[in-house]
């Protein structure tokens, strides 16, 4: 255990952090697998409603890209594969 002032305060930060970040990427991992049952759904393969599912894993990917948990390219790259998973229904 820390034993300076400054060492338990890093420790506070960095268990704040892991937190948001272990929330931050469960909202994605949701927000994506969601998205991917409601393709291989039948009954939601309305168009309208995958867009809906694609804007809320961009905005997930967004705020994590903003906290600097993941990557912009990665983000961008993830984007794409699943908007031409919607173009090929």
């Amino acid at each position: 255990m820390a034993n300076h002032k400054s060492a338990k305060k890093r420790t506070r930060q960095s268990i704040k952090r892991n937190q948001v970040n272990k929330s931050l990427s469960s909202k994605i991992k949701n927000s994506i697998n969601n998205f991917n049952n409601a393709i291989l759904s039948k009954t939601a393969s309305k168009k309208e409603d995958l867009y809906q599912r694609l804007s809320i894993v961009n905005s997930a990917l967004s705020k994590a890209v903003k906290k600097g948990l993941i990557k912009k390219e990665f983000a961008s790259r993830k984007l794409s594969s699943l908007s031409n998973q919607i173009k090929k229904i």
